[in-house]
């Protein structure tokens, strides 16, 4: 359901060109191509008006005709937006009841997907197999801590990421297809890579996650589902036979892993170990264990991935109506000598935050070591996604907000490649310091996430202009158990602003701990709005962490 970039706005190595008749924009959200076809609907690339990328899927007209669906949609949203740790991406969006077509706009990955990159380069290696194992077994203890059951883990739903693999797309296709809530008997899941008990139209718990993650082991080791001998094609009734009573063939898994995989394919749901035991058995990854083990063509094709989604987002859409003298503002490059901005780590996916302990306001530090290795994001896209977010310029609708009032008889009308200076200075109206605290994350369990006391932030604004540096942000927030400060103090460069609304970008961050030995990401786009002329809110469009306030006063 999700693939990666490609050539500017035309059918390319990795996305297809928009279609004539597609929308240009679903839910305020500018539709960039096309990435495929989903269980739901179809699937689009998009971006917001600060340029963060998403993957936008649709539903399709008669799943939003069946009675109900619109809640069981929004519920299971809900739900999905639970899981989040390193290895899943965030729900950013979606549609309010009523809306047609209902849609859903996660974070997006410029990454293959495992059936692609298999398909077009072959299996894994042992090494990298064992390390995906490893991987995708912390995903799957955190799944299961957040009380959620995937029910369609498959090689199209693992992403190979340049840090490491990702899974996506949870509790979709219970929402648009759950047997329980609209026909009894349905299979639910992909064949191949379904339990049994999915196979009979039973409902399936988290063993048969468990099932499906040793089937995609296999896969990734062979190129075939464990059920299928190689080059074998059987009709849907044959296979699901397979599935329920026959044995699978697990010739060529690596000699580490095999026992274990055999045992997760077990027949009965009781007889499979757990999340947690896989874990276990498999041992924490190392920081470096996958960038060392991927394939050596993934970062080569990473890097073009993320190169054509830059093309794509950086793309003007073609114009609606002939252009007025007043339009957006073009975002100017930074000041000489200001420092390069960074990409933020891979997000976490959603409004809450991930397994990185450090946080920013809005945008989180990186600790050394595993366990908080990504940062907190509200809602970043991932990897280079999330450098296009963060750096590349785009065009804000909402930028010649200001300036749309006549200008005086016989004055010449602004242009928009000459912006009054007022246009790009930073209003009075905002300096000053605003802070604001938010509740932390003290139901967290420590592990996927941290657990904190309350989070304090305090941003100071100056006069300035865009592409200026104009304030700086400091964060306090108190690990529970240990009492490190996991806060991060960031400068902020003004990026983009209208009366009520501005973009900033942190182009240094620190620890606001100086002593403290985790590192805090630069790079992050904040977008803030002047609720009133003492508050300020922060919009979810920017990053975020969890716990975080959502809106800061302004100090008298």
């Amino acid at each position: 359901m999700h693939r990666g970039a490609e050539t500017a706005m035309g059918a390319g190595e990795f996305v297809e060109a928009l279609r004539p008749g597609d929308p240009s924009e679903i839910g305020g959200y500018r539709l960039l191509a096309r990435l495929g076809e989903g269980g739901m609907g179809e699937v689009f690339l998009a971006r917001t008006v600060s340029g963060r990328p998403l993957a936008l899927k649709t539903v399709h007209s008669d799943l939003s005709l069946q009675p109900d669906f619109a809640e069981r949609f929004a519920g299971e949203i809900r739900t999905s937006d639970r899981v989040r740790c390193a290895w899943t991406v965030s729900v950013v969006d979606f549609s309010p009841p009523g809306t047609t077509p209902q849609w859903l706009a996660t974070e997006y990955i410029a990454a293959p997907s495992l059936g692609d990159w298999v398909r077009r380069h072959g299996p894994l290696a042992a090494p990298a197999v064992e390390c995906l194992a490893r991987e995708l077994s912390a995903a799957l203890v955190a799944v299961r801590a957040a009380g959620v059951v995937h029910r369609d883990i498959k090689p199209g739903n693992v992403l190979l990421g340049r840090e490491r693999p990702f899974l996506i797309d949870f509790g979709i296709a219970r929402a648009a297809q759950d047997p329980r809530r609209t026909r009894t008997g349905a299979v639910i899941g992909t064949p191949g890579f379904l339990a049994p008990e999915q196979a009979t139209g039973d409902v399936a718990a988290a063993p048969a996650d468990v099932f499906s993650l040793a089937a995609v082991l296999v896969y990734a080791a062979t190129g075939r589902s464990p059920f299928l001998a190689a080059g074998e094609e059987l009709d849907l009734a044959a296979l699901l036979y397979r599935i329920v009573h026959g044995e699978p063939v697990l010739d060529g898994v690596p000699e580490a892993i095999l026992p274990l995989v055999g045992e997760c394919l077990a027949k009965d749901p009781g007889r499979r170990p757990t999340a947690e035991e896989i874990r276990a058995r498999l041992g924490a990854a190392a920081e470096p264990d996958w960038s060392e083990a991927v394939p050596p063509a993934l970062p080569a094709e990473a890097a073009r991935r993320e190169t054509e989604l830059r093309l794509l987002l950086t793309t003007p859409p073609p114009p609606a109506t002939a252009p007025s003298a007043t339009g957006p503002v073009p975002v100017p490059p930074p000041p000489p000598g200001a420092p390069p901005a960074v990409p933020a780590p891979p997000p976490e996916a959603s409004p809450a935050a991930r397994d990185a302990p450090a946080a920013s306001p809005i945008a989180p530090g990186r600790p050394s070591g595993r366990a908080s290795r990504r940062p907190l994001l509200l809602a970043a896209a991932a990897g280079a996604a999330v450098l296009a977010a963060a750096v590349l310029p785009g065009r804000f609708p909402w930028i010649g907000d200001g300036a749309k009032t006549a200008p005086p008889s016989g004055s010449p009308a602004p242009s928009s490649s000459a912006p009054s200076p007022s246009a790009r200075a930073l209003p009075a109206t905002w300096t000053g310091t605003w802070s604001g605290v938010g509740p932390g994350t003290p139901d967290a369990d420590g592990i996927s996430r941290a657990r904190t006391g309350q989070f304090t932030v305090t941003v100071t604004l100056a006069p300035g202009s865009v592409g200026e540096v104009v304030g700086r942000q400091v964060s306090e927030v108190k690990e529970t158990f240990s009492g490190r400060n996991l806060g991060c103090t960031e400068a902020l460069e003004l990026r983009q602003v209208n009366p009520n609304r501005a973009v900033f970008a942190a182009v240094t961050s620190h620890p606001t701990d100086r002593a403290a030995t985790f590192d805090c990401p630069r790079g992050n786009l904040y977008v803030l709005t002047m609720a009133d002329p003492d508050r300020l809110t922060l919009e979810s469009e920017g990053a975020q962490s969890a716990g975080a306030p959502a809106a800061l006063t302004r100090h008298r």
